[in-house]
């Protein structure tokens, strides 16, 4: 086929096909990404910090450190962890100071495969890679080195008629 037949071909077929009125978004991270979905806020009595979409968490036992991004709903969409072999076989120990690094790393790079950069975290990162003193430490700070934002943005709410200041629309940025 030539070029001149090529782009008949693309404007026949662009021309006889019909679009729906309608489209459905079958992603359900979407609303999260443009800082419009609903964020729980749990009950005035309960202890404060439910407010977040995505949660880390890390867990150490006597033999295995486990990372994982927990949803608020209840699911876990990421998860590292050093009983698997592949991550294993590369470590020395699977709880010392190179397999938190390491992890963070393995992590980091599941969250960008599944578009996760930013999420809830309790322990912040320090300023200077000097003043890590605990293993835990050192996992936030490789993950925020590795592009993983420890801050969720607010969300957005939509302003009334009758407000004087009008926020950006979060998805007007870029």
């Amino acid at each position: 086929m030539t070029s001149k037949n090529v782009g008949s071909v693309l404007t026949k077929a662009l021309n006889t096909t019909t679009f729906p009125k309608y489209v459905y978004n079958r992603n359900p991270r979407n609303l999260e990404k443009l800082c419009i979905a609903y964020k729980p806020d749990g009950w005035h009595l309960e202890k404060a910090g439910r407010s977040y979409w995505h949660k880390l968490f890390v867990e150490r036992s006597a033999r295995v450190l486990t990372a994982y991004v927990k949803h608020f709903s209840g699911h876990i969409p990421i998860q590292a962890s050093t009983k698997e072999w592949a991550i294993r076989k590369h470590l020395y120990s699977a709880v010392d100071r190179g397999a938190y690094v390491n992890l963070a790393k393995v992590l980091a790079f599941r969250c960008h495969q599944c578009g996760i950069t930013e999420m809830y975290s309790e322990v912040q990162p320090t300023e200077k890679e000097e003043d890590c003193k605990t293993n835990l430490q050192v996992f936030i700070n490789e993950l925020r080195n590795c592009g993983i934002t420890l801050k969720e943005p607010k969300r957005y709410v939509n302003p009334r008629p009758s407000d004087l200041e009008r926020p950006d629309k979060p998805w007007e940025y870029f």
